[in-house]
């Protein structure tokens, strides 16, 4: 499993010759009404097993929670799962709202 910072990653979805990571929120969908990242698919961790069918395995993912714990764990299973090229989002959307997105919520 790879780390990637907020800024990193707001410069690799900018890049237009780089392809885009699937940016898996897997925070509870009441954490993703308060804030997200734009384009973020919302899989929670509790039910990404039932639901792992529905990622690609050779795209790029970037795993995103609050403040990387949980979406640490996450990317280390899916690299267990076959994954070829997973990140984990250091400091979570709470570092996107601070070194990225400012008016970005926080909580």
């Amino acid at each position: 499993m790879k780390t990637i910072s907020a800024p990193a990653l707001a410069h690799w979805l900018q890049d237009p010759e780089r392809p885009a990571p699937h940016l898996l929120d897997v925070r509870e969908p009441w954490e993703q009404q308060i804030c997200q990242i734009a384009g973020s698919r919302l899989l929670p961790m509790r039910i990404l097993p039932t639901q792992l069918d529905q990622l690609d395995p050779q795209c790029p993912v970037v795993c995103i929670c609050h403040h990387g714990a949980r979406s640490a764990h996450v990317a280390m299973w899916l690299a267990r799962q076959g994954f070829a090229d997973v990140y984990n989002l250091s400091g979570g959307v709470d570092a996107w709202a601070r070194q990225v997105d400012p008016k970005m919520a926080t909580y």
